[in-house]
């Protein structure tokens, strides 16, 4: 079909993934080229021959998050536009994805109408923002030079602290962790006492409490 654009949908809800791909189908000139559940789920099913335009990307999902995907695409494929999807419309969340090379953020409960408005905006301007995001990015600038405000230290942490933070919520031991994240014991005791410092908490449970108020994990 010429002048058709590709479409990836990454989301680890298989209920939304595929009521996204029908509405977007019925887009003029947008089609769907696959779906997949997380991050290395679409890295395996992603062939360089036939590449999506545009990567539909949830941010909280197991495996292989939102940001963690988006700064793989940077790096490897810089010509795939990512919009960040997400029930999150929290400031540091949107500032890590942009930080990661999202092009434009839209929240799982926009319209029909935005969503198409997003997909038109990114491929012709290479970028898309609502009102309501924009806001929050400009509301964010000041906060992210704040050292003590969180959503500067969220969105300055960096990606192996991410995922050792999202490890330590689990019910896993630091010794199961570091071998999950292929690191010594003694750089998991890194990572802990740097977030400890950083979030300023004494605790793992601290730190639970943290990855829960920023919607790193579910609960």
């Amino acid at each position: 079909m010429p002048g058709t654009r590709y479409i990836a949908i990454v989301d680890d809800h298989t209920i939304l993934r595929k009521g996204l791909a029908m509405l977007i189908n019925m887009f003029p000139n947008y089609k769907v080229l696959f779906d997949a559940s997380n991050g290395r789920d679409f890295i395996s099913r992603l062939q360089p021959s036939q590449l999506p335009d545009i990567v539909l990307l949830d941010i909280s999902m197991p495996e292989m998050d939102g940001y963690v995907t988006a700064k793989w695409l940077l790096v490897n494929y810089p010509q795939i536009q990512v919009l960040a999807l997400s029930t999150m419309d929290a400031e540091a969340a949107i500032i890590k994805m942009i930080k990661h090379g999202a092009k434009g953020y839209v929240l799982k409960d926009a319209s029909p109408a935005e969503l198409k408005l997003a997909f038109d905006e990114v491929m012709s301007k290479g970028y898309f923002y609502n009102e309501v995001i924009t806001r929050k990015v400009m509301q964010s600038i000041n906060l992210l030079a704040d050292e003590k405000n969180e959503t500067g230290i969220f969105a300055r942490l960096s990606d192996r602290e991410l995922e050792f933070l999202k490890s330590a919520c689990s019910e896993k031991t630091y010794q199961q962790i570091a071998k999950e994240m292929f690191v010594s014991e003694r750089t998991v005791d890194g990572y802990r006492e740097a977030l400890f410092r950083k979030l300023n908490v004494s605790s793992r449970v601290g730190l639970v409490l943290f990855a829960i108020k920023n919607n790193l994990v579910k609960v």
